[in-house]
């Protein structure tokens, strides 16, 4: 004859159980997340969908008579404690020529700092022709206590911006990146056992 659970036993099996489905779906929905990062990146970089920019590996032969405007911006997350700024407020350029502007970040913490560039253009419609040959953006960027570096992107405008009718309105492109740290670093290492510590212990509140 098998046991029979006592009420009390089963409502605690219960919570249990919805206690480690719960945490399943949490992990299961961050690990999407990430997942669903190069996806969405890949996508944008091949339709330009949001203002993502191209990548060329070398500038045009022609270079057209169109001008246009190239401002630069810059921004970190909440949790990235870089100071992140353009070097130049502006550079105007005509269509097909290579222009070469610079970006300043600092690390002003005792910790060493992994972070990457998510980057885009406005008006959103000119991504598919703002192409870039060289870029700090394409890779990690590490940064030591208190260090300080240069940060590059050589970039042009493809003439083929002058064909497009959709595009005659465009005087001015604002290229805009954005740093987040990157999970491994030092400092989000610590971060991530923090949060883990935390759904631990609720976990063992709610099964108690």
């Amino acid at each position: 004859m098998e046991p029979q659970l006592s009420p009390q036993s089963g409502q605690k099996a219960r919570i249990r159980l919805t206690a480690l489905i719960a945490a399943g779906v949490v992990v299961g929905m961050v690990g999407m997340a990430y997942a669903a990062v190069p996806l969405y990146q890949i996508f944008c970089q091949v339709t330009g969908y949001g203002g993502t920019t191209q990548v060329a590996a070398e500038g045009p032969e022609e270079i057209g008579e169109r001008v246009i405007t190239v401002r630069f911006n810059a921004d970190t997350a909440r949790d990235v404690r870089w100071n992140f700024r353009p070097q130049q407020r502006a550079i105007t350029l005509r269509v097909g020529e290579h222009a070469l502007a610079l970006y300043e970040a600092s690390n002003p913490t005792d910790q060493r700092i992994v972070g990457s560039a998510t980057f885009n253009v406005t008006p959103a419609k000119a991504g598919i022709y703002f192409n870039k040959i060289e870029c700090f953006c394409f890779t990690e960027q590490a940064l030591a206590p208190g260090q300080r570096v240069d940060m590059p992107v050589s970039f042009f405008v493809d003439p083929d911006i002058a064909d497009d009718p959709n595009l005659d309105d465009v005087k001015t492109i604002t290229l805009s990146y954005t740093f987040f740290e990157v999970v491994g670093s030092q400092d989000d290492t610590a971060k991530v056992i923090a949060v883990n510590k935390t759904a631990e212990q609720a976990a063992q509140k709610i099964t108690n």
